[in-house]
């Protein structure tokens, strides 16, 4: 949490930020996102996927804040993100492959990783970085500050991504779930998902901590995660394995639900 913090400060001290962000999250922006979503995927509700709908008010319940819309598109790259725009109700979109991919508590779990976004006011900075890294570089007069944003950027999202998976453990309670949800991103497919081992997958993140520990593994370490959106699958899944175990889970548990 101390390194999300950090890097948002690092973030709001970069001279001209609002003013670019603004530039990109304008009328026009808005417009297109909203419509694009609205015209080509389908918004969830009590009467369309009524039990997506259910996962998503139970787990924003659970984090006490305002279920978002869901939308789910057709897509073969399995992925949820979070889009919120300043005046505008934030949504979801899921796409088919993710809800096919994984165990309606694994969803849950995602949906509740979306909506530690949303719960931790990361919503304009996400949908900032997201336009960056959709097409930002094609902007005239945008290519040459989406460079210089997109480093200081991916550092703030890896930590957020970080903070939201954690979310998603207050949500479904269970370790093993989420780091279910990170294997399968990482290498899972519908028919061999019977056959995956969450504690291997534990067991690969402590061979690549190992790997990385001497200067060369992390050099190496440092230069394959610079340029990520995400943490790497493996880093996550410790990082969810330890938080699992740790005091300040089980005072926010205890906090949620006394």
């Amino acid at each position: 949490m101390f390194l999300f913090l950090q890097n948002t400060l690092l973030l709001k001290a970069i001279p001209g930020l609002n003013d670019i962000g603004k530039a990109l999250l304008g009328p026009v922006s808005e417009q297109v996102m909203v419509l694009q979503n609205i015209g080509s995927s389908v918004l969830v509700s009590e009467n369309q996927l009524p039990e997506l709908h259910q996962l998503m008010t139970e787990a924003a319940k659970i984090l006490n804040t305002e279920a978002p819309d869901l939308y789910i598109r057709q897509n073969p790259v399995p992925n949820a993100y979070t889009l919120a725009i300043n005046g505008k109700r934030p949504f979801v979109v899921v796409h088919t492959s993710l809800v096919e991919l994984l165990t309606r508590k694994e969803l849950q779990a995602v949906l509740a990783h979306e909506l530690g976004h949303l719960k931790c006011d990361h919503g304009v900075w996400l949908t900032f970085a997201n336009i960056l890294t959709m097409g930002a570089h094609t902007v005239p007069g945008l290519g040459m500050v989406a460079g210089f944003l997109e480093e200081q950027l991916f550092r703030w999202l890896r930590a957020a991504e970080l903070t939201c998976d954690r979310a998603a453990l207050l949500v479904v309670q269970d370790p093993k779930v989420v780091i279910s949800v990170l294997m399968k991103l990482a290498g899972g497919c519908p028919s061999l998902s019977d056959q995956l081992n969450v504690d291997a997958f534990l067991e690969q993140a402590r061979s690549y901590d190992k790997a990385s520990s001497n200067p060369v593994g992390w050099y190496i370490r440092n230069a394959q995660t610079r340029e990520l959106s995400h943490p790497l699958p493996v880093m996550r899944a410790r990082e969810m394995d330890e938080w699992s175990r740790s005091q300040e889970y089980r005072t926010l548990l205890q906090k949620m639900f006394r």
